[in-house]
This record gives structure tokens, C-alpha cells and sequence, in this order.
């Protein structure tokens, strides 16, 4: 058995003891067994937490990248790290930049434990502490990498992690609602719809058609160093601000179709994106899908997220035509009312959450295009666009018309980029035709676009193109028409 001054020579090679607070690793020779543990939260460059078991005169520990397991379904990563001194167990400080583990670090539970098992390659200990019981197993699997188990289930009262969640839909309205002091009002953020799954030291960006989109928005992954230990999912959206400060799906554009992680790096810099949540789903082991909109909103402000690219924006009971008015103002694209005691419906078009906006937009599916003329030619000189209506039991696609505005340059050539596969020979499109010389694709894209009217022959009038959507199937574009506020 090594001695316990040999133990902790590592510890001290690592350490200037007039350059850090940490304690020192000089200790006297003689200390009782003891079976306390501590687990640290520790910010140096990666977000991690600390696990130190007492064990023969020091405190054998296991950095861990995601935290403490919360159910046997998933292990995760435990990196063994030198033996620390007994003394680190009340230890808590800021080590200085430049040394070694540096980075604020506190603790997050502190208790005893009771060992069924301590061998050089597996442990299985009993925790007891203010945060965390259970019982588990820390086992190694190659060179200083381990991994923990928990060996038995959660709490009874512990609703499991939620996964692919649906985000829950607003119903368009021609109007504010009525009853005004019995709803929320939220500003409509012209963005890409996102859930945000956060555990300890890891985030998965879902979109509304549950394609995972993290890789693509890396400034956001900040949200969970902030959140700790907490496990949160939430409702939200990302958004590009414009030079004015107002959200522009255009600009967001740049951002969402970029393939290489040197491309999504660039592009960060000159387009930043923030995340703006508007809901929270699940905290901490709690559902919240039957708590009443207020509550969540609640409980969401209670975590005070606001950071770089991430915040909370905030929402206004009752006062909505004021809050409409100011949005025009502004600019901005409308406004979300939502019934102050309506609960979370995942995938569902709810009455009690209604859009109401300031101008006219409409996801559409592109069928093809017809080709440039004059500075245009050899290029796209509008889209040819429809939606889904059923059509005896089938869904059909009708024509809506042609959009040749709103596009730039970078546009254009993303749009050839996308659409040149996928031409095909005979029209997708059900019933009323484009004109001839159109050059048709299958109906896979969708994009989003303004517009001032529907016309009685059911096309739109002076649509102008926004950006393409990737968030959402082709199938489940229809035609959107505002409907009278109230169930």
C-alpha cells in the first residue's frame, strides 16, 4: 500500500502553494479512517464536477464532464484524477489563471459513504449526502477514463429526462383575444423554433421537425455552464439580430445551411445568434407539461438565464393591443398571446396560444421555378410555390403562385445549390398549373414568404421570399388563414 505522502506527490508537483489557495498536500501522517466524500463544481476551462471519496488518509477522485447520474440507464464519464488531500474537502476558491485546474470551484454536496467494494480498477460505494443518495458503481475501462453507474432507481417522484419533444403551436388569429387580463403576451420572434435539452456539461438543440441542430449554433452551448447542475429542458428560439436590433430570418439565414464546423465558426463571428426562451418544459426531475403557463414562466425567470447568446425575454399579462402596437412600432413581426392558465401541449395547435402579427407570412413548399431573364438570366427567376390541402383522403399539392422578390445574391445560389438535384419532368403540383416553362422538383423544400393577400383564385399576392426552412416537413405546410380569437 502506497504511503500516504507518496500519494499525494502527484498533487503537489501539479501545485505552487504561493501561487494558488488550494491547499498545500503537507499533512500530518497520522489520520483516522474516514468515509466522508465532497463533489465540486469546478469552472476552469470545461465545466465539470469534482467526486473525492475519503479513502486511507487521502481522497481518492474522478472528474465528471456531466455530472452525477440521475437513473441506471445512462453512464457516464469519470476521469480519474491525482489523489487529493483530506483538506480539499472543505476546500473553495478561484484558482488563479495560468495554474493548473484553474477556474472557480465551490461544492455541491458534501456527506459519508459506505464501501461495498474499493479495488484499484472498480469502487461501489453508498452515498449519503445533502444533494445526492444512491448507490453506485465507478468502474475504469481504459487508462485513467472510468465510468459511473447508478446501481439503483431514482426517486419515486422523479419523472424521467423527456426526449424528441414536439414544440407546442400557436393557432393564427385575426385578432387579439378578449378577455385580455387572462392572457400572456410575448413578443413573436422571427427565428428558428428550438427545444434546448440541458443536462450537466451537455445541450442538444432540437428543431420543430425534431432534427438535432447543436452543431450548428455553438454559442449557445454556454447556456449550460450556466444552468450547473441543473437539468432543464426549454421552449425557445434562435434569432439573428439585424444592425437595428430587430430579428431578421433573412440574416439567420447565413447560419442555418452551413455544413463544416470551420464554416459554422466563421459565421458565428460575423452573424451571432442568440437563444431566447419562452418556456421550460422540465426541471430538475419535474414535468411541467400540466403546470399552467404562468407557473412555467415562472420558474423559467427563477433560473435567471442571460448570458451572451441566451436570455430570457420578458412576457406581459393583460395590455396586449399595447404591446401589438409597440411591435409594429418597432417593426417586429407580431405578437404570441397565451392563456395564463393554458398547460404545454408537445405538438400540438392550441386556441389557447394565438399569433397575431403585424404583416402576412406563409410557409410554402417549392415545386420548381422558372429560369431567370434579362441580369437574371441563367439564374432562378422566381420559385414556383404551393401548400398541402387533402384531396380525398390524400394530401395534394396546389399551386399558389410564383415569388421573384426578396432574394439576394447568396440566396440565389443556395437555392440553385438545393433545387438543381432535384428536378424532375412532370409537375408535383394538383390542378391549377404554373406557366409554361417552369422547371419542376419534388416538393421537398420549404420556404417561408411575405405577402400582402390571398386572392379568390387562392395564390398569393406580391409574395417575397424570406429564407428557406429546413424545420419543417414538406407534408405539413398548409394554408394558414386567421381564425376568430376565443376556443
Amino acid at each position: 500500500m502506497a504511503r500516504r505522502d507518496d500519494r499525494l506527490r502527484e498533487y503537489r508537483s501539479r501545485r505552487s502553494p504561493d501561487r494558488t489557495p488550494e491547499p498545500d498536500g503537507v499533512e500530518g501522517r497520522d489520520a483516522a479512517p474516514g468515509n466522508r466524500f465532497v463533489i465540486q463544481e469546478h469552472h476552469a476551462r470545461r465545466l465539470h464536477w469534482d467526486l473525492r471519496l475519503e479513502h486511507e488518509g487521502a481522497l481518492a477522485s474522478w472528474a465528471l464532464p456531466r455530472g452525477i447520474p440521475t437513473d441506471p440507464d445512462h453512464n457516464r464519464l469519470a476521469v480519474r484524477t491525482e489523489d487529493h488531500p483530506l483538506s480539499y474537502l472543505d476546500f473553495e476558491g478561484e484558482i488563479p489563471a495560468g495554474e493548473y485546474g484553474a477556474g472557480q470551484m465551490s461544492i455541491w454536496d458534501r456527506g459519508t459513504y459506505v464501501a461495498e467494494k474499493f479495488e484499484p480498477e472498480k469502487v461501489m460505494v453508498t452515498l449519503e449526502g445533502e444533494r445526492v443518495s444512491g448507490r453506485f458503481a465507478i468502474f475504469r475501462t481504459r487508462g485513467d477514463d472510468w465510468m459511473i453507474h447508478r446501481m439503483d432507481p431514482p426517486p419515486a417522484d422523479r419523472d424521467p429526462f423527456p426526449e424528441r419533444l414536439e414544440p407546442m403551436k400557436a393557432t393564427l388569429s385575426a385578432d387579439l383575444p378578449g378577455d385580455d387580463e387572462a392572457w400572456g403576451f410575448e413578443v413573436k420572434w422571427d427565428g428558428v423554433r428550438a427545444i434546448a435539452y440541458c443536462q450537466p456539461g451537455h445541450l442538444r438543440l432540437e428543431s420543430r421537425n425534431l432534427r438535432e441542430i447543436t452543431a450548428q449554433y455553438p454559442e449557445v452551448r454556454g447556456l449550460v455552464e450556466q444552468l450547473g447542475a441543473r437539468e432543464a429542458v426549454l421552449d425557445g428560439e434562435l434569432v439573428a439580430f439585424d444592425d437595428s436590433a430587430r430579428p431578421s430570418f433573412q440574416r439567420l439565414q447565413r447560419r442555418m445551411h452551413v455544413g463544416s464546423e470551420a464554416e459554422v465558426r466563421r459565421r458565428m463571428g460575423e452573424v451571432p445568434v442568440t437563444y431566447l426562451a419562452f418556456d421550460l418544459i422540465y426541471l430538475d426531475g419535474h414535468l411541467l407539461l400540466d403546470r399552467p403557463y404562468e407557473e412555467r414562466r415562472a420558474e423559467l425567470e427563477s433560473l435567471e438565464l442571460d448570458g451572451g447568446s441566451w436570455q430570457t425575454p420578458a412576457y406581459h399579462r393583460g395590455d396586449g393591443a399595447a404591446m401589438l402596437e409597440a411591435s409594429r412600432v418597432r417593426g417586429l413581426e407580431g405578437v404570441i398571446a397565451k392563456r395564463l392558465a393554458s398547460t404545454y401541449s408537445p405538438g400540438r395547435r392550441s386556441r389557447d396560444w394565438l399569433k397575431v402579427k403585424n404583416s402576412r407570412s406563409q410557409e410554402v413548399v417549392i415545386g420548381g421555378w422558372l429560369p431567370g431573364k434579362g441580369r437574371r438570366e441563367g439564374e432562378i427567376g422566381s420559385l414556383l410555390v404551393g401548400y398541402y390541402e387533402d384531396g380525398d383522403g390524400e394530401p395534394r399539392l396546389r399551386y399558389a403562385g410564383k415569388v421573384g422578390t426578396g432574394f439576394d445574391a447568396a440566396d440565389l445560389r443556395l437555392l440553385a445549390e438545393r433545387l438543381v438535384p432535384l428536378r424532375r419532368e412532370d409537375s408535383p403540383f394538383d390542378g391549377r398549373q404554373p406557366e409554361r416553362g417552369a422547371v419542376f422538383v419534388d416538393p421537398v423544400l420549404v420556404c417561408e414568404v411575405a405577402f400582402a393577400e390571398w386572392t379568390r383564385a387562392g395564390t398569393l399576392r406580391h409574395p417575397s421570399f424570406k429564407g428557406l426552412r429546413d424545420d419543417k416537413a414538406a407534408r405539413d405546410v398548409i394554408r394558414e388563414e386567421p381564425q376568430a380569437p376565443g376556443r
